[in-house]
C-alpha cells in the first residue's frame, strides 16, 4: 500500500497573529500532516500548541524528549487544555527560529482518542536544540475538522508558514 500526500491548505502570515486555524477538513484522507516553518519565539519556552474541534477543556496530554547536543531532559504536560510541541529553550533572550512537522494519525476515525507525533527543530538563538513529542487528544472519539495553531507566548510571526496535508492510502 502506497501513501500518497495531497496539499489540503497552506497559509502564510502576512504580519503576526495570535493564531492560525485550519477548518473544515476534509474526513477523506486517513492521517494528516501539518508542517509549520519560520516560527520563532523570544520567550524562553517557545513552544507551538495545538486545539482541536474548538475543544479547550482538559482533554490534552504530550510528552517531550529533547535536547541540544549538550543536555537532554523531557516535560510532560497531562489534562491541560491544548497540546503542547516545542523545545525548551532555556533562558532565551534572542528570538529562536524553528520548523515543526506534526503527524496526526487516524483523525477522521470516529472510534478512536487521536494519537500525534511531533518533530520541532530550533535553528538559531541562544540554545537551539531538537524535540520529539507524543500526544493524545482524549475526548469522546469524534472527527477532527479543525485545528487551532498558537505559540505559547506572543504572536506567530509575519512570514510564519502552514501547510496542512492530508494522506491517502491507494
Amino acid at each position: 500500500m502506497t501513501a500518497t500526500y495531497e496539499k489540503i491548505a497552506t497559509s502564510t502570515l502576512g504580519s503576526a497573529a495570535a493564531s492560525v486555524t485550519f477548518s473544515s477538513i476534509s474526513g477523506s484522507y486517513t492521517d494528516l500532516v501539518l508542517v509549520i516553518n519560520n516560527f520563532y519565539s523570544t520567550s524562553s519556552n517557545p513552544y507551538i500548541s495545538l486545539q482541536f474541534n474548538s475543544d479547550t477543556t482538559s482533554n490534552y496530554s504530550s510528552t517531550h524528549l529533547e535536547g541540544n547536543g549538550s543536555a537532554a531532559s523531557s516535560n510532560r504536560f497531562t489534562s491541560d487544555t491544548l497540546m503542547y510541541f516545542g523545545y525548551n529553550v532555556a533562558s532565551s533572550t534572542t528570538p529562536s527560529n524553528g520548523m515543526a512537522v506534526i503527524n496526526i494519525m487516524n483523525y477522521a476515525n470516529t472510534t478512536t482518542f487521536k494519537t500525534v507525533l511531533g518533530r520541532v527543530g530550533i535553528i538559531n538563538g541562544t540554545v537551539p536544540g531538537t524535540s520529539v513529542t507524543v500526544g493524545l487528544w482524549r475526548k469522546a472519539p469524534e472527527a477532527i475538522n479543525s485545528i487551532l495553531i498558537r505559540q505559547n507566548a506572543g504572536n506567530l510571526p509575519s512570514g510564519c508558514t502552514f501547510t496542512i496535508y492530508g494522506i491517502k492510502s491507494e
